[in-house]
This record gives C-alpha cells, sequence and structure tokens, in this order.
C-alpha cells in the first residue's frame, strides 16, 4: 500500500509552548490510522495540521511524495483532505441537503443554486453511508447527534475526500449510535478511503484500526500493527504507567446511610425505585440507555421532582423540589454532558468553579467577590491538575479531561456529602480517567457517598464498592463488587422487570 499522506519532523509551538516535537506520521491508502494519546499530547494540534486549520513551524508534509503546504482547511479538501470535528460544524435552520453541499452547491447553466440535482446527489451520498433513511429535507436542528455525524461525514464525501480525519466521532454517541457509525467507517474503508480515527474508546481501535501511532507530550512514541498489540501495552504507551493503575478500588468500611429513596417515581423512567447510599462507598449505577440512569439522578437533584415516593438524607424525609434544594441538603450533581449542562465554556476557569457557590461567597454584596473566584479556582487547578494557563483561561480552550475536573470542582465547592457522578470519564483521556478514579476514592476514603453512572462497563467493575443496575426506569439488582462480573451484569441490564410489558 503506497503512502497518501506522510509528515516528517513536524514542529508546532504556541506562544513558545511546544505541542509537538519532530513528529513522523503517515497514512496509507485505504488503511484505518488510529492516532491516539492523553488530552494535551499533541493530536489535535496534528491533525489540525494534516487539515489546513494550523501550519507547521517546520518539517514537511508530502501528498503522495509531492511537497505540500496548507493555507487553509479549503486547500486541504481541494487535495482531498477532510475533517469531522468531535464539535460538529453546521447550520441548524438549514436542511440536511443544504448543510451537504454548504459552500459548494452545484449549479445551473446559468449560475443559481440547481436544487434538483443537489437534493439527487445528496440522497445518493446518504445512500452510500447506509444512511438512506436521514430526510434530506429535514432541517438540522430536528436530527438527533449521531444523524447530524453521519450528515457531517456525507459533507466530507461530497467533496471526494481521499483522507477523513475523524476527531472522537463516537465520544457523544451511545452504544447503538456508536456501532452503526463503526459500520459506516468500515463501509468507506472498503471504498479505498483513508482515515485517521482519533479515540479515547481502545475497544473502536482494535475493532477498526490496521496501524496505531501514539503521541505523548507532543513527541511520537511508536506506531505499530493494532493486532501486534495488547490493550495494556498500547495504554502504558499512552500514559507510561500500567494498565492496572487505572482503575483505584481500596479497601473501604462504609458508614451510615445518607440518602435512602423508597419507591421513589418519576413518569415511566423512575418506577418505583428504592434503594440506599451509605458514607464512603462508591455505588456505580448500570443500565443501557433509556434504562432511566439519567432520570433517576435528575430526580433526586430536583431538576425533574420526584412525582411519589419518599426522599431522606441522613435518616430525615425531605422534599427536592430544585438544585438549590437539593445542594443545600448535600447533594452534587455532575451532569453527563458537560459541555451543555455542566460548564459555561465561553466564561473563565474562575467563573465556572465558583458558580454553584457564589451566594456563599458574596453575602449581600450585589459586587461578585472577584478574589475569592480566583482563589478557588487556583486550589482547583492545583488540586486536580487541571491543565489551564490561569484562573482567567477560558473553558472552552480546555482539554475535555481538564473540563470534567473544572466541573467536579466546581460541585465539591459545596461541600457535599453525596456526589452523583453522570458518565463522569466519558470523552477524556486515560491519563485523566484514572485520576478522576483515584480522586472517586480519596473522596469515599473521606466519608463520601458517591453514586457514578456509567455506560463503560469494565469502569463499573473496577471502582464501584458495590453495583445497582437499572432496566425500563427500576432498580433490577444489587451486587456487591465480589460477586460481580460483566456476564451478571450485562445480563441484569437486558432483564425485563416483573410488571412491565415487553
Amino acid at each position: 500500500m503506497s503512502h497518501l499522506i506522510r509528515l516528517a519532523g513536524i514542529s508546532k509551538s504556541f506562544t513558545g509552548r511546544p505541542v509537538l516535537q519532530d513528529v513522523d506520521f503517515d497514512v496509507r491508502e485505504g488503511e484505518v490510522h488510529a492516532l491516539l494519546g492523553e488530552n494535551g499530547a499533541g493530536k489535535s494540534t496534528l491533525i489540525k495540521i494534516m487539515g489546513g486549520a494550523h501550519a507547521p513551524d517546520s518539517g514537511i508534509i508530502m501528498i503522495e511524495d509531492k511537497p505540500r503546504q496548507f493555507a487553509s482547511p479549503r486547500e486541504a479538501q481541494r487535495a482531498g483532505i477532510s475533517t469531522v470535528h468531535q464539535e460538529l460544524s453546521f447550520f441548524a435552520e438549514l436542511t440536511v441537503a443544504e448543510n451537504i453541499f454548504l459552500g459548494h452547491a452545484p449549479r445551473t447553466r446559468v449560475g443559481s443554486i440547481d436544487w434538483t440535482d443537489m437534493r439527487r446527489r445528496s440522497r445518493a451520498l446518504l445512500h452510500e453511508l447506509d444512511s438512506g433513511d436521514l430526510d434530506i429535507d429535514a432541517p438540522m436542528k430536528r436530527l438527533s447527534i449521531a444523524d447530524r455525524q453521519r450528515v457531517e461525514i456525507a459533507k466530507a464525501m461530497s467533496r471526494n475526500a481521499r483522507l477523513l480525519i475523524m476527531d472522537e466521532p463516537t465520544a457523544a454517541l451511545g452504544d447503538g449510535d456508536a456501532r452503526r457509525l463503526i459500520d459506516v467507517v468500515k463501509g468507506l474503508q472498503a471504498r479505498g478511503v483513508a482515515i485517521v480515527y482519533v479515540s479515547h474508546r481502545l475497544p473502536e481501535i482494535f475493532a477498526l484500526a490496521d496501524r496505531v501511532t501514539v503521541l505523548r507530550d507532543g513527541r511520537h512514541i511508536a506506531t505499530a500493527a493494532t493486532k501486534a498489540l495488547s490493550e495494556s501495552r498500547l495504554v502504558s504507551m499512552m500514559v507510561g504507567r500500567d494498565l492496572a493503575t487505572l482503575f483505584h478500588r481500596s479497601a473501604k468500611f462504609p458508614g451510615e446511610t445518607v440518602l435512602e429513596l423508597k419507591s421513589l417515581c418519576r413518569g415511566n423512567r423512575v418506577r418505583d425505585v428504592t434503594l440506599a447510599l451509605r458514607a464512603g462507598q462508591i455505588t456505580g449505577l448500570a443500565g443501557l440507555v433509556g434504562s432511566g440512569r439519567t432520570e433517576l439522578a435528575l430526580t433526586v437533584f430536583g431538576i425533574a421532582p420526584a412525582q411519589s415516593g419518599r426522599i431522606a438524607v441522613l435518616g430525615k424525609e425531605v422534599r427536592i423540589g430544585s438544585p438549590r434544594q437539593a445542594r443545600d441538603l448535600g447533594i452534587s450533581y455532575v451532569p453527563e454532558d458537560r459541555g451543555q449542562q455542566g460548564l459555561v465554556r465561553r466564561m473563565s476557569v474562575a467563573k465556572n468553579v465558583s458558580m454553584a457557590v457564589l451566594d456563599r461567597l458574596g453575602g449581600r454584596s450585589p459586587l461578585l467577590p472577584f478574589a475569592k473566584e480566583k482563589t478557588l479556582a487556583a486550589r482547583a487547578i492545583d488540586r486536580f491538575k487541571v491543565r489551564a494557563s490561569g484562573p482567567a483561561q477560558i473553558v472552552n480552550g480546555l482539554s475535555g479531561g481538564s473540563q470534567q475536573k473544572v466541573v467536579l470542582a466546581k460541585w465539591l465547592e459545596t461541600d457535599p456529602r453525596i456526589l452523583i457522578l453522570d458518565e463522569p470519564t466519558r470523552g477524556v483521556d486515560v491519563g485523566a480517567k484514572a485520576e478522576i478514579h483515584a480522586l472517586m476514592d480519596k473522596l469515599a476514603h473521606q466519608g463520601m457517598a458517591i453514586l457514578m453512572i456509567s455506560s463503560d462497563l469494565p469502569e463499573v467493575l473496577g471502582v464501584s464498592d458495590r453495583i445497582l443496575v437499572m432496566s425500563c426506569g427500576r432498580i433490577v439488582a444489587d451486587l456487591g463488587a465480589e460477586e460481580a462480573s460483566a456476564e451478571a451484569v450485562g445480563t441484569a441490564m437486558t432483564a425485563m422487570p416483573v410488571g412491565v410489558a415487553a
């Protein structure tokens, strides 16, 4: 197989800080080449250089053994290189077809847009991607994240992409949508399209990639055939330490019951839920998408208050009708979607960290306590190892792992007794994942009760002291760490609770 693109000696710095140092990388025609590394390893910068968004400070780019320089993403697109970014770029009010051909719509002989041809070609592209079910006349705002992603791929292919760069394409997808996207990628490869695939989901890498390149701290660590690597070896190359350090579960001695739910109900998604959380214990909550896990968290936190049932905190029955009431009772919730629900991404680290406790910092003063905000943020950056230039840095410029740490810091400033974490390590690299697991273990040892919702079964099994499983809005299993297994949890996840119609 010949090289489609080859980068040699690529270096790049921002404000004097090296981000890439003498990196080599190549992609062969028709292969899936995974690009891996922790957040901050240099992956994003490298794919932006390939895609024309950044120019390297030094090094060369070769397309089919001919030197090339890209002044813009459009020039890279003309050379057959397109990128599907993690943060999808689309116009919500425009239709699927209009988004696919945005900026290069087919024209009639008189120069106007040929709407008939555009719609025909859009249908053909989607059909080739096994996405013919999408309505080309639907506005993008009505589409799910998974469907928007398929439109982005169609947009790239409408420009006759020979190399498709995919940045964390499944990070925001459930398991079913992720499997469907993987099938799309395999279909593209079968048609001869080369793919650079960036992902933190290692099972996807082993299922898809022909080769893997690992970056660490801006340097090239290794390139190898995927089939020659084990998961533990791959993680070791990425983080410089053994896979066993990813999960932290030490012996704990659970204390008193701090949260008790009795026959809690909220519509069809939370049905007759009874459970108890104890101080000093990490309780994992597993279940399929739609099982009611997140809805249970929203009910306990007062975002979607319970319609019936009982909630008790430290043995005292309470009513929780708002997040503020939950916070004042010692309950904090780190949401599943940190970008939309956990952070204000255009604001600074300081503003975000202090957001949940502003009323406590400022008292009755109408002026925001800027000095206190800065102090809280500086403490959070140090305590949680947030990779930020300082309290004033805008959150949008942080890596996924550092953004998640900011959300954690925000809610830990409320000094909770009960911490609910919804997909706490989704979309973060393996290094940040290990740090978050270690933090959870430490908080539990300090007496906090933690409820961790996760779709990552190895995480649930590796971190939890106890595992609950939800199906159809009900708790269907309660397993101790010693008796829990992937088979036992998986079987419970797919079970149909008694009294629920199939």
